[in-house]
């Protein structure tokens, strides 16, 4: 049986035998190469393909540049000519102040501070006065309500109130004491009086009796001897006795007026402390002398500066708050030296606050100062000169003690054609700018007016929108 592969031979084209090939030439013989060495073509030609790069990068970037050099470069910042008001100022800093206020001060409490004729325990309650003596609380100043501070307050509106439980106690003992007094006097009174009518009746007495020893004494012829000098003993004794009685007659009077007229003292004198007394409880509460804005004073408090507030001890004659008049707002500034022989009563100012940068209030020069004053800051040669400035418009922002600046106006110029100061040169004493026009760059020679820090007037030589450089054009 014919296998598979003879079949497939079956199943295939009759093919034509085929030419024989030509013998393959000899392959030439090589040397072998040592190891770790390269051939030097090889060296060649990687530097010939270094070369290359290098020249083409060369070109390409040279053709770059002269691309880039053709291209119009700007370089030179410009500003447009423009008109405006421009005006020259002086700058000076300051702080926010009212020119109409009153600063109201702690009360004094008048008074005896020992309790003179003070009825009572003299304020210290059933414990008596501390040992060693002492005034006790009465003279204590301890607020108990306070305005807030930014509120606007009326003209007789109680802006402040201390504790009055003292004074209140002290009023109560001084009218009890009053009028314990005024019953001491006219028990005082009816007792001299029966005393005057009782040393009157010994007077009388005293006289009667003289009057008969005088009678006994005419009896003396009848009498004895011894009884006749009795009579005369005693009529001689009884007419003393009487005498004397008559003598102090005007030493009673005298004594019974001297002790009404003590007593009467010691009634004027509580009566002066009672009066205090009522005067004190009237002056713990302050009432706003104006209408205006309330601003708290400061006080060491625990070693430290703090805000007045509910609950603290002002001592007397200490300020503790202030009502200023939003409508007399000032900036009391200062002004180097220098600057200050330029600046005139009724100049405008621009005014801006520290606080409030977007604010810009007018105002006028109402006072400059006469003085320097020096600072322990700065150097000694290195003056300041006080100035005002009164603030036109009010505003409720605008309050005391904001830190703030005001440009003084030393002169302008309105609708005036204005560069900037740096697009301005000078050359041999003439004035020149650079306006840019299609041909390039044009020097041209101008009229300079007023000029500030910023900005100068152009009087001659610009028109409004020419370009000009605001530095030197290479």
């Amino acid at each position: 049986m014919p296998s598979l592969s003879d079949n497939a031979s079956l199943l295939e084209p009759r093919r034509e035998p085929a030419a024989p090939a030509p013998a393959p030439p000899k392959p030439s013989v090589v040397p072998p190469t040592e190891p770790g060495k390269r051939h030097p073509a090889g060296w060649a030609i990687a530097l010939i393909l270094v070369l290359i790069a290098i020249g083409l990068a060369y070109y390409l970037m040279t053709q770059s540049a002269v691309k880039t050099a053709g291209a119009p470069v700007i370089s030179v910042p410009v500003v447009s000519v423009s008109v405006a008001d421009l005006n020259r100022t002086v700058r000076v800093t300051g702080t926010i102040a009212a020119r109409n206020f009153f600063s109201l001060m702690a009360p004094r409490i008048l008074g005896s501070r020992n309790n003179t004729n003070r009825g009572g325990m003299g304020g210290f309650g059933l414990a008596g006065p501390p040992p060693g003596g002492g005034a006790g609380p009465d003279f204590n100043l301890v607020l108990l309500h306070l305005a807030k501070a930014g509120s606007r307050v009326k003209k007789g509106e109680v802006v402040a109130q201390f504790d009055s439980t003292n004074q209140l106690l002290r009023l109560d003992d001084y009218k009890d004491a009053v009028i314990q007094l005024d019953n001491s006097i006219r028990k005082m009174i009816a007792n001299l009086a029966a005393n005057k009518e009782a040393h009157d009746q010994t007077v009388r007495a005293a006289k009667a009796a003289w009057d008969q020893a005088k009678l006994d004494l005419a009896k003396a012829p009848v009498q004895s001897v011894i009884d006749a000098e009795n009579a005369k003993l005693t009529a001689e004794a009884n007419e003393a006795t009487y005498k004397q009685l008559v003598f102090e007659d005007s030493l009673v009077i005298e004594q019974q007026a001297a002790t009404i007229r003590v007593s009467e003292l010691t009634k004027s004198q509580t009566d002066i402390e009672l009066q205090r007394a009522e005067g004190n409880v009237k002056k713990m509460e302050v009432e706003s002398p104006m209408d205006g804005i309330v601003v708290m004073g400061s006080i060491i408090r625990n070693g430290e500066y703090g805000q007045v507030r509910e609950g603290d001890q002002i001592y007397a004659g200490q300020p503790f708050l202030t009502i200023v008049d939003p409508s007399s707002m000032v900036l009391n500034a200062i002004v180097n030296q220098v600057d200050a022989g330029s600046l005139r009563l009724g100049m405008k100012a621009m005014i801006h606050l520290d606080a409030y940068p977007d604010l810009t209030l007018t105002g006028v020069v109402e006072g400059i100062g006469a003085m320097a004053k020096t600072s322990t800051f700065r150097a000694s040669y290195v003056s300041s000169i006080p100035v005002r400035i009164r603030i036109d418009r009010t505003d409720a922002r605008v309050i005391p003690d904001l830190t703030g600046s005001a440009d003084v106006i030393l002169g302008g110029e309105a609708n005036t054609l204005v560069v900037p100061r740096a697009a301005v040169l000078e050359e041999e004493g003439a004035s020149f700018v650079f306006v840019q026009s299609p041909q390039g760059w044009t020097k041209k020679q101008v009229e300079l007016g007023l000029s500030n820090f910023l900005q100068v007037a152009v009087h001659s030589g610009l028109q409004k929108g020419e370009v000009v450089a605001l530095t030197r054009p290479i």
